[in-house]
């Protein structure tokens, strides 16, 4: 049997007495009028015939090539790739929930809007803030979305001249980014040798212009930054806001809270804090928090509890009833397509009900431990400017090494690839040269840390012009990364 008789089969067995409507000859009166006559189609589409064997074949070795989480080791400082557990994916794909519409009522969708309520009030308790948006799709786009959250309030209480945002040279280059497409611009606060926020510069900088401090806490060095309290004092005595990136909140989660150090905004980045599936540009979610100041700016629609449930309840309904609030007078509109990254949203709701809050704590310790562990291992045989202490990453550097073994950051990360591990990230943040951030997350294990470290001093005491060349066993060794960013190849070519 065919692919196509296949297909006719099924569709006469789950519509009793029509035909396929996929062939011209078909008759299915139902259908009729739905589509111009002049708009259909002459002739079946050319698809071709193959064996499901091959098929599969095909996809399987093709993943053999992929490198992911659940193959390989992901010392990604910064951009945290941890392990998924498989059975939030599985939660995920139930039918009740993976086959919901986003265009239904919320009469037929109250379990997915329970989930999303109570995600919205356990962010906003993690955070210490006061309320949340789930709608951002990425955490980049969270920090866009507080950015235009600020600049809201600041027009509503006619601030006008607060047009400044101030930033850490160590930031993420997203911040600056995300400010400059809000409308604010730029102000580069320096570090200090120690890596933290200099604090002279930025009393110097501050200014009735000033509109938002935005800060990573703990910063991308791995520091946790000690005069966080002096600093958010000073921001709000100028008038600002204190924005918090909330990129490495896998590093306080359960010990500490931004609204606590005085943070009036922040975002989540769901898949490095509560896990979900990342990478090659998504899915991701990047849900704020605010204080109540700001939320009468946040996005619609928000889930709220409805004192105006229906009467009576339809079956099933266990008396609370949650509906989308549109009415916000004041909101910046939508940021998004409906109502967010539901299904990343989903798994990292899982997440947090698997662990619980005393688990969540323990998964902030065992990321630190982790991370201090490793830094141990290595830290004899690579400059770590910053101390030897660190929290859920370490910023080493290859700049000594450069200059009496001419091994550079580049060839270390090109060189793990041979041994089954994906490359840290290089040359960031742009105040450590030769840069190496690693971060190993607190879902790997000591056995893995130790091979790890192993690979890495084995690394450095190989010859220089053989790492020059390498990687030596993947399909591609070095591409000219300036060209395929110009001139990229989007289809396959034989």
């Amino acid at each position: 049997m065919t692919n196509n008789q296949s297909t006719d089969l099924l569709f006469e067995i789950s519509h009793p007495g029509r035909r396929c409507h996929r062939l011209p000859e078909c008759d299915v009166p139902a259908r009729e009028g739905l589509v111009p006559k002049d708009s259909l189609a002459d002739a079946p589409p050319p698809l071709p015939e193959l064996g499901e064997i091959d098929l599969i074949r095909h996809f399987v070795n093709l993943s053999k090539r992929n490198m992911s989480i659940d193959t390989n080791f992901y010392p990604l400082g910064s951009c945290t790739m941890k392990y998924n557990p498989k059975r939030h994916e599985r939660m995920a794909a139930l039918p009740g929930l993976a086959n919901l519409h986003p265009l239904q009522s919320d009469e037929s969708c109250q379990g997915m809007l329970a989930m999303l309520w109570s995600m919205q009030n356990i962010l906003a308790e993690i955070a210490g803030l006061d309320a949340v948006s789930l709608q951002p799709a990425a955490g980049a786009q969270g920090e866009l979305t507080a950015l235009l959250v600020a600049e809201a309030y600041y027009r509503d209480r006619k601030e006008h001249a607060r047009k400044r945002v101030l930033i850490p040279d160590s930031a993420h280059g997203t911040n600056p980014a995300s400010a400059a497409i809000a409308g604010f611009d730029t102000v580069s606060i320096k570090s200090t040798d120690k890596g933290l926020v200099d604090l002279a510069d930025l009393r110097s900088k501050l200014d009735e212009k000033t509109a938002v401090f935005m800060i990573t806490n703990p910063n991308t060095i791995g520091l946790f930054e000690s005069q966080i309290g002096e600093i958010t004092k000073l921001i709000h005595d100028a008038g600002g806001l204190v924005y918090l990136d909330g990129a490495n909140m896998n590093a306080i989660v359960g010990v500490t809270r931004p609204g606590d150090f005085g943070a009036d905004m922040m975002h989540y980045n769901v898949h490095k804090t509560f896990t979900g599936p990342h990478g090659a540009g998504g899915p991701g979610s990047g849900p704020i928090a605010v204080r109540a100041n700001l939320a009468p700016f946040l996005p619609t629609p928000i889930v709220v509890k409805s004192p105006s449930a229906p009467t009576p309840l339809p079956q099933g309904a266990r008396g609370e009833w949650y509906a989308l609030d549109f009415n916000r007078p004041k909101t910046i509109g939508r940021v998004r397509s409906f109502f967010g990254n539901v299904g990343i949203l989903l798994r990292g709701y899982c997440y947090i009900r698997t662990l619980g809050a005393r688990g969540l704590r323990e998964m902030t310790e065992n990321a630190v431990l982790n991370a201090n562990y490793l830094l141990a291992l290595v830290q004899h045989a690579l400059d770590v400017p910053n101390g030897n202490r660190c929290m859920h990453e370490f910023v080493a550097s290859a700049a000594r090494l450069k200059r009496s073994k001419r091994i550079s950051a580049m060839e270390i990360a090109k060189r793990l690839l041979d041994f089954g591990y994906h490359a840290p990230t290089i040359y960031f943040p742009l105040v450590v040269p030769e840069a190496l951030m690693i971060e190993p997350t607190e879902t790997e294990s000591k056995e893995t840390l130790d091979a790890f470290a192993a690979t890495l001093l084995k690394i450095i005491d190989e010859d220089a012009d053989f790492l020059r060349d390498a990687p030596h066993t993947t399909p591609i060794s070095r591409p000219n990364e300036t060209r395929a960013f110009k001139e990229p190849i989007l289809r396959w070519k034989a």
